[in-house]
């Protein structure tokens, strides 16, 4: 990884982390456009290194340094966040720094590096607490469950730079290292993606975090995945706002299962009546869908409907999936629903819906059952049923 570069983002600051091009799941979350592993060296009287990568691509983080400054030469190194993703690479990062003072978050960040890497050079910080390295300060900003209990964020107020770790971040690998210079649709809806995929849990630790941020002058949002905010910043604070406080739309989801299409008429016809009411309504089956595309959808969207036949007594196992990830999620402000067709026990629809009430949902309209094929009536009565919801 010889000829990796770094790539100069301010005066004397360089990204000098990796793209992952090839990954495409994270943790059960699929990542269809890969990421980015972002660290940022800072040469000032102390040179400081921000975050590293993960551990396959400490070769690359290395030489992107080293196309700058000896990694010897490294005085400080900022540890956003315990996560080997961010920290894969401090051990080999700080063998060829020995003397550098690595910042970590205190309790939290202290256990969980020294319980990955073993006793190294610490230097545990609280909030409030800031550093000089020479023209610059780097003042530190816990954030924790954002979304481990060790993260933080780094503000540099003389640059007016946040180092956001994951805050505001994107599964999205570019060669393009800043948000104008990538198609801003594509940006904002991978940044949605990534909130609702691992950050929706924590909607009050963001607006924490939020307000702890209220006041500062940012000119640019260095972030631990995907591109570097400098144009679009006050476009994706409010996005975080929104998305924190847990704003929904006036939009339904439909999500089913289907064995022989008797529960995907159903689907159809719940989604056809919600547009009947001029409620945009979509319409995933989940055997052609991605889960983590489906909850990025649900993420902003009022109205749920989930819906399985029934199979040993059971839903079928791409709901119950689909059910168990939803509910780690905790989504708020969502109104929901179960239905499904069965051939003669129809548990199915029944634990559907104390999974919809498990994850938090409100339950809107008793759970529809239809046994085997529904009739031309019983979908007229869903329709009437659906078009007089008192929403």
């Amino acid at each position: 990884m010889n000829n990796c570069k770094a790539i100069q983002i301010s005066d004397n600051i360089y990204w000098t982390g990796a793209v992952d091009w090839s990954m495409r799941n994270f943790h059960g979350y699929d990542t269809s456009r890969g990421t980015s592993y972002n660290a940022y060296l800072i040469l000032d009287d102390k040179i400081t290194l921000i975050d590293t990568a993960k551990i396959t691509y400490a070769d690359e983080l290395l030489a992107r340094i080293s196309s700058v400054v000896e990694p010897a030469q490294i005085d400080v190194i900022v540890s956003s966040h315990v996560e080997p993703d961010h920290s894969g690479a401090l051990r080999e990062v700080a063998a060829l720094a020995p003397n550098a003072q690595i910042i970590t978050t205190n309790p939290n960040g202290l256990k969980g590096l020294t319980a990955r890497y073993g006793k190294l050079n610490y230097r545990p910080v609280k909030a409030g607490d800031a550093i000089s390295i020479g023209k610059r300060t780097l003042k530190f900003v816990p954030t924790p469950m954002l979304h481990w209990p060790d993260s933080m964020v780094t503000y540099c107020p003389e640059e007016k730079i946040l180092f956001s770790n994951d805050a505001f971040g994107q599964h999205l690998a570019t060669s393009m290292r800043f948000d104008d210079e990538n198609n801003l649709d594509t940006v904002l809806h991978e940044a949605k993606k990534y909130y609702a995929n691992i950050l929706m849990p924590f909607g009050k630790q963001a607006q924490t975090a939020l307000n702890a941020l209220d006041g500062l002058d940012i000119r640019m949002i260095a972030t631990g995945h995907g591109v570097i905010w400098r144009k679009h910043i006050t476009k994706i604070l409010n996005f975080y706002k929104r998305w924190s406080a847990g704003e929904v739309a006036e939009r339904a989801v439909v999500v089913f299962d289907s064995m022989w299409h008797s529960t995907e008429i159903l689907a159809q016809t719940i989604t056809e009546a919600f547009a009947k009411r001029g409620i945009p309504a979509a319409y995933y089956d989940i055997k052609a869908n991605l889960m983590s595309d489906i909850v990025t959808d649900v993420f902003t969207s009022k109205y749920l409907a989930v819906g399985s036949p029934t199979i040993n007594n059971q839903m079928m196992p791409t709901i119950a999936a689909f059910l168990c990830y939803l509910k780690g999620l905790r989504p708020v402000n969502h109104k929901a629903f179960a239905f499904g067709s069965y051939g003669w026990g129809g548990q199915s629809i029944g634990y559907v819906e104390d999974e919809l009430k498990a994850a938090g949902c409100e339950i809107i309209l008793d759970k529809i059952r239809v046994a085997n094929v529904p009739t031309a009536a019983q979908l007229d009565d869903i329709t009437s049923k659906i078009l007089a919801l008192d929403l």
